[in-house]
């Protein structure tokens, strides 16, 4: 089981998401723009989001996920899970609106409808992701990829009627693409998993599914779960709004994921005692930085957030965000990135901090 050195830091995913994302999307839809022009428009925005990570000083990046998204309506499933659904034949064309949480009627997405059975053939785009964005970067490079869990529970599901089975499906399609991956050179991967804590007890099912998708991969791929309690923005206008926890009403099931058999998990920071008496060799990425506050922390308090956890020693901690930074603006989030490597330098001791021994 590979480990990063202690203090790596790495983001979630997703990186800020320009507010005009959501107007050029407006523009092709009148056609007043072309497809090809919005790629573009994603392309450049992903160079930036590379730029930027690797500016301040991240160890471990991604190309912020930018391809995926056409604005932040509705995110992150707009990202998370759109992306891929229409990339599977039987998900293709329309979609109902879904509600997200009791907390919010306005917080829904639109879910695609199952309508067939999910084959493993299905190319999700990883692969050429991976080649794009480590043709721009100079640090190792992420790929992240929503879970099984997630893509069936959010579905609207009129093929299989049955949960576990389609989960299950998921997990062999991503065992596939994962495959493909690993031929492909990428060496750090990451799946996503925000909805364990408000599901039952398909969260069994969802987990053997993950460990299936990992079978077979090489020993120097690195593989990180990233179980969080959402950021879902707010309000008829969710540009611009600042995500939201949605998930906290559940069990929060740590027992479960740390039987994921994966390198480490990516969990906010206050979720952390969770992990004390199961968490075993693995390592655990503390999301001291807050993705839900528009407040740039700084170094010594993202320091003091991963310090307070005196159990996690610090060859098992790895420095990250709560979640993606997709609804941040673009100088909160640089500013949070950078106190990210500042935390990591005062925590190895190189810094204005003391560290841990």
């Amino acid at each position: 089981m590979p480990h990063y050195p202690r203090y790596t830091t790495t983001v979630v995913g997703a990186h800020s998401v320009p507010r005009w994302y959501e107007a050029l999307d407006r523009l092709v839809a009148l056609g007043q723009l072309a497809e090809g022009d919005f790629a573009d428009a994603q392309l450049r925005a992903s160079q930036a989001a590379i730029l930027e990570q690797e500016t301040a000083g991240i160890d471990v990046i991604t190309g912020g996920e930018m391809h995926r998204r056409r604005h932040n309506r509705h995110a992150p499933p707009n990202a998370m899970l759109n992306f891929f659904w229409q990339k599977i034949p039987s998900f293709r064309g329309e979609t109902r609106p879904k509600p997200i949480t009791p907390y919010d009627p306005n917080v829904f997405h639109p879910a695609a409808i199952c309508r067939g059975p999910i084959p493993d053939t299905v190319d999700l785009g990883l692969v050429e992701e991976f080649k794009t964005v480590s043709s721009f970067a100079r640090k190792p490079v992420k790929i992240t990829m929503t879970g099984p869990h997630l893509l069936a529970a959010v579905a609207h599901d009129e093929y299989y009627n049955d949960p576990a089975r389609m989960i299950a499906d998921f997990g062999k399609l991503l065992h596939q693409n994962f495959k493909r991956l690993a031929e492909a050179g990428c060496k750090h991967i990451q799946i996503d998993e925000p909805y364990f804590t408000a599901a039952g007890d398909e969260v069994r099912t969802a987990v053997d599914a993950i460990n299936l998708s990992l079978e077979g991969l090489p020993d120097d791929v690195h593989v990180m779960v990233h179980i969080c309690q959402g950021n879902y923005a707010v309000g008829a206008d969710y540009d611009g709004q600042i995500g939201h926890r949605y998930f906290d009403q559940g069990r929060y099931k740590a027992d479960l994921v740390c039987q994921i058999a994966c390198d480490g998990y990516l969990i906010e920071h206050d979720m952390t005692p969770h992990y004390e008496h199961c968490l075993g060799d693995r390592q655990l990425g503390v999301g001291a930085v807050d993705v839900q506050s528009p407040n740039v922390e700084t170094g010594e308090q993202v320091a003091a957030r991963i310090e307070a956890h005196r159990w996690l020693a610090p060859e098992q901690t790895i420095i990250t965000s709560s979640c993606g930074f997709n609804h941040l603006p673009r100088h909160i989030a640089l500013g949070k990135l950078r106190a990210m490597t500042e935390a990591k330098a005062i925590l190895c001791g190189s810094g204005t901090g003391s560290g841990r021994s």
